[in-house]
């Protein structure tokens, strides 16, 4: 099993593959798009790994996703910058996996 970094931005895709995770950096919808495609077709991947920045430009396509699909596990990261929202990330993700609101 491996992972698959998609970034928006090449610091954080030069860090990942430091730590030998691959990946790629794409900057619109449709390419980002693509990526995750040719991602999830891979049988070999166990681990989706985004940007939050490139998370949120298909935002509804990776939710869609995350209930018709078992593999891979799809996760954001914080990039260079930081998080946006860490309490509102933590939130959300909890809601989404078990249904409950904090």
């Amino acid at each position: 099993m491996k992972m698959y970094l998609i970034s928006d931005n090449i610091d954080t895709q030069i860090g990942m593959r430091l730590a030998g995770i691959e990946g790629c950096v794409a900057h619109d919808r449709d390419s980002i798009t693509e990526q995750v495609k040719k991602a999830v077709s891979d049988g070999e991947t166990g681990v989706l790994i985004f940007t939050e920045k490139a998370a949120a430009m298909v935002s509804d396509y990776l939710s869609q996703l995350k209930l018709t699909i078992h593999t891979p596990l799809i996760i954001e990261i914080p990039d260079r910058h930081g998080s946006r929202d860490i309490a509102g990330s933590i939130n959300r993700m909890v809601q989404e996996s078990i249904g409950l609101k904090l």
